[in-house]
């Protein structure tokens, strides 16, 4: 498995203007929801939000990835959103967040080693500096993708 391989074109937001974490999140899931990776948008964001309770999900450089194993996926996949501005968001840098990749990975049988999957592949993307600067400069989701799969 790889990133390419879990981004669909379909599921990434840019000019995201949202102006707080519940915001963004919300919009991200309705995403989600609309292109049939989940089926029930208040049961997923639930446990999404039981996850943030559980410890800070921005992980710094202005990238916040929510996620959380939910009843609520019918297929693994993760919405991206490009914020305009930075949202106030609780992170390990201190700062705020303009880009969000939130995870919708099943709570079934293996769903705790695809969890563990997509996060391992995403933190080693998103490790990259120059990848997360592109990252929030794209202005569309081709963008997004090329950032996060070259």
């Amino acid at each position: 498995m790889e990133v390419k391989d879990i981004i669909d074109l379909s599921t990434i937001k840019t000019n995201m203007n949202a102006s707080s974490k519940e915001e963004a999140i919300q919009e991200l899931a309705e995403v989600l929801l609309q292109n049939e990776y989940i089926t029930d948008i208040n049961g997923f964001l639930k446990d999404i939000y039981e996850r943030e309770a559980v410890g800070q999900t921005g992980i710094g450089n202005y990238i916040a990835i929510p996620h959380g194993k939910s009843a609520a996926v019918k297929k693994i996949g993760v919405a991206i959103g490009i914020n305009r501005s930075e949202i106030p968001w609780e992170t390990l840098d201190g700062n705020g967040v303009k880009g969000i990749i939130l995870f919708a990975v099943g709570n079934e049988q293996g769903g705790s080693q695809n969890h563990l999957k997509i996060l391992t592949l995403f933190a080693r993307k998103l490790g990259n500096d120059d990848v997360i600067e592109k990252m929030l400069q794209s202005t569309n989701a081709e963008d997004v993708q090329a950032a996060l799969c070259n």
